[in-house]
C-alpha cells in the first residue's frame, strides 16, 4: 500500500507539475510560425526538466529516456512510420475516398515541420519517459503500459467527441508505440514513427490532427463512408487506420515473445 501511495504521488506529481509549467509562459508573438514553434518547445522543455528532476530523486535507478542503438532506432522508427502511415494512405487512396485537389504556399514550412518534431518528443517523454518508467519499476509493462495509454487517451481529449474509432485509433497507436518502445529498448523509435505520422500525415497531408493553426501543404478532400473516410477526424478516425494499429500490435508482440522464448532458450 505504502509503494502504492509513493507511485501514484510522484506520478500525479510530475504531470500536474509539467501541465502548470508548461502554462505560466506567456509566448509573445504576432507571427503565427514563431508562436506555434516556442509554444511547442515550452512543454518539451519543461518536460525534460521534470524528467532530469525526478530521475535524480530517483537516484538515477529509473532509466527515463533508454537510446539503445540509437542510429538502427532513427531508422527503424522512420521506416516504420512509413510504413504504417504508407498503408493508411495507400488504402483509402485505393477505395477511391481520398482525392488530392491542389496545394498550399506555406511559409517558413521547415520550421512547422521542427515545431511538429518538438510536439511529438514532448508527447512521447511525458507518456513514455518517466512515467512509463516509474510503473514498470514498481509494477510491471502491462501496468505501466495500460496507465500510460489511458494518460496518452486523455490528453487526446478530442478524440472522444468524434466517436468509437477515433478513440480506439488512439488507444491502439499508445499501444503500438509502447511495444515498439520495449523492443527496440529505445524511447527514439516510437518518436520517430510518431514524429512520422503527425508531420506527414498532418501538415502535408491534413489527414491528422494537430492544433488548429498547424498549416497542410496539400489540398486533400475526403470523399465516402464516414468509417472509411473518419469524418472530421479524417486519417485518425478510420477504420483502416484501427485495423493497421492492430496488425502492428500483433506484430510486435509475436516479435517480443519470440525474443522472450530466444533469452529463455540461452538461459537454461
Amino acid at each position: 500500500m505504502k509503494k502504492a501511495f509513493i507511485t501514484i504521488c510522484k506520478f500525479i506529481l510530475f504531470f500536474i507539475g509539467w501541465a502548470i509549467c508548461s502554462s505560466v509562459f506567456k509566448i509573445p508573438s504576432e507571427n503565427p510560425t514563431i508562436w506555434r514553434f516556442w509554444a511547442e518547445l515550452v512543454p518539451m522543455f519543461v518536460v525534460i526538466l521534470f524528467s532530469i528532476i525526478f530521475w535524480l530523486v530517483e537516484k538515477r535507478e529509473i532509466k527515463i529516456a533508454p537510446v539503445d542503438k540509437p542510429m538502427i532506432s532513427i531508422s527503424l522508427g522512420i521506416g516504420i512510420g512509413c510504413i504504417w502511415l504508407g498503408l493508411a494512405v495507400g488504402i483509402l487512396c485505393l477505395l477511391g475516398v481520398i482525392d488530392f485537389t491542389g496545394k498550399n504556399i506555406i511559409n517558413n514550412l521547415w520550421l512547422w515541420i521542427i515545431s511538429c518534431f518538438l510536439n511529438v518528443i514532448m508527447q512521447e517523454l511525458l507518456v513514455r519517459g518517466y512515467l512509463y518508467q516509474l510503473l514498470k519499476k514498481n509494477y510491471n509493462m502491462v501496468v505501466s503500459g495500460i496507465i500510460t495509454t489511458l494518460v496518452f487517451t486523455l490528453c487526446h481529449g478530442g478524440a472522444f467527441e468524434a466517436g468509437v474509432i477515433p478513440v480506439l485509433n488512439i488507444i491502439t497507436m499508445s499501444i503500438f508505440m509502447t511495444l515498439v518502445l520495449e523492443y527496440t529498448k529505445s524511447i527514439i523509435a516510437p518518436i520517430m514513427i510518431h514524429f512520422v505520422w503527425n508531420s506527414i500525415g498532418a501538415v502535408i497531408l491534413g489527414g491528422v490532427s494537430l492544433a488548429d493553426d498547424y498549416p497542410v501543404l496539400l489540398q486533400t478532400v475526403y470523399n465516402g463512408n464516414q468509417i472509411l473516410t473518419g469524418g472530421g477526424c479524417k486519417i485518425e478516425g478510420s477504420i483502416v487506420v484501427l485495423l493497421l494499429n492492430c496488425l502492428f500490435i500483433s506484430i510486435f508482440v509475436v516479435l517480443l515473445k519470440n525474443r522472450s522464448s530466444a533469452i529463455s532458450c540461452k538461459s537454461t
